[in-house]
């Protein structure tokens, strides 16, 4: 079994038992949080708040020039056609999607993209994240399933592509800038099992740069399509953690995950990791990728990153999907700063359930929380001092 359906099957697990009745109802008192509260745009100068709410799997999230939010929605799967899996059938479907956000509510502003999840939508792959050109928007869709998998479903050929989105006089015109899955097909530059799940995605010159979480590699994207390999990241052997049945001192060999990347202020690109099976807490890395290409760890000592992004000031906040490991059960997610001397500072723990994306504007980052959870995920706006 590969460590992207591993990955999955524990996705699955834990969305469906532990984080769809979490999230506050828009006006009631955030989760966790004394004191915060949900709603639109009245923003209170202290606590944590929800300025978005009923999102499907809300994911990534990116401001555009005018203030306004955007966040990535997986969507909820559909009707079909499915796969099998190992505990839940997954269906394709088209509900995947791109909410704004501005003081005035929230509004699906791109809909229609492709998704693929079990019945009630928790923990569906879909839409990951956004970020804005000069002319259009760009989107990472996800996958997530060996490459193998699109032959029995071919709907899913339609998924790990990176997509341009342009508004017109005639409404919203959607194309494929890059097929990124026919790309690991064809150059699987780690040469590991041939596995594929854009997630994170960030304007940069010459194009945009696209973390593969599936591929574990980097990826420059050429506005004509081309890509280029900025950087791959190689398995690390860990010791299996008790209670999976293995003898003392049994070594696994683990896949990076590159979930995450940023330009950093030194002008370096900076690119978090999950982690794969079997997810050891304290195990996950920052890594720094220079602009010769060269891979060197930055910082240390996380926990399943989902999301990382820099302040004003060039500190590193670090997002944990798990802050206490994807075997744990626990959907506690954590808010992290890196701080000058490179000691840690946890900014919000509580009230953070599953969070799928970061971003950080003025004095505040923005969460999107509970990002495996259909129909109930949220984004909170979140003061950092």
């Amino acid at each position: 079994m590969s460590n992207s359906v591993v990955r999955r099957l524990l996705q699955l697990g834990l969305a469906l038992t532990l984080c769809c009745t979490v999230p506050a109802a828009a006006g009631q008192p955030l989760v966790g949080v004394p004191g915060a509260s949900a709603g639109g745009g009245n923003y209170p100068s202290e606590g944590p708040e929800v300025i978005a709410s009923g999102l499907d799997n809300p994911r990534g999230l990116v401001f555009d020039r005018k203030g306004a939010l955007y966040v990535a929605e997986a969507g909820s799967g559909g009707d079909g056609p499915c796969l099998p899996g190992a505990i839940l059938e997954s269906c394709f479907g088209h509900s995947g999607a791109i909410t704004r956000i501005t003081k005035w509510g929230q509004r699906r502003v791109v809909t229609g993209l492709s998704s693929f999840g079990p019945y009630d939508g928790a923990a569906a792959i879909g839409p990951s994240d956004v970020a804005f050109g000069q002319k259009r928007m760009f989107v990472t869709v996800g996958l997530d399933e060996d490459l193998e998998d699109i032959q029995a479903l071919p709907e899913l050929a339609d998924m790990g592509e990176l997509l341009g989105v342009k508004r017109n006089p005639h409404g919203v015109r959607i194309v494929t800038v890059a097929d990124l899955a026919e790309f690991e097909d064809a150059f699987n530059p780690t040469g590991d099992e041939e596995n594929v799940n854009p997630n994170s995605v960030i304007l940069d010159k010459g194009g945009v740069i696209v973390s593969d979480a599936g591929a574990n590699d980097l990826l420059l994207v050429r506005t004509s399509g081309k890509i280029r390999v900025l950087a791959t990241f190689p398995n690390r052997d860990v010791e299996a953690p008790p209670g999976l049945g293995f003898p003392p001192g049994y070594m696994l060999s683990m896949d990076a995950v590159p979930t995450s990347v940023q330009r950093g202020p030194d002008g370096s690109l900076y690119v978090g990791q999950l982690t794969g099976f079997p997810f050891p807490p304290g195990a996950a890395n920052v890594y720094r990728v220079d602009r010769s290409g060269e891979v060197s760890v930055h910082a240390t000592g996380f926990t399943n990153i989902m999301d990382i992004a820099f302040d004003k000031r060039g500190r590193l906040y670090v997002l944990e999907i798990f802050k206490n490991g994807a075997l744990s059960g626990d959907p506690t997610g954590a808010l992290v700063r890196v701080n000058g001397d490179g000691s840690q500072t946890e900014i919000m723990s509580d009230g953070l359930i599953t969070p799928g994306g970061l971003t950080i504007r003025g004095h505040h980052a923005y969460v999107s929380n509970c990002g495996t959870c259909a129909s109930t995920g949220e984004v909170l706006r979140i003061p950092l001092g």
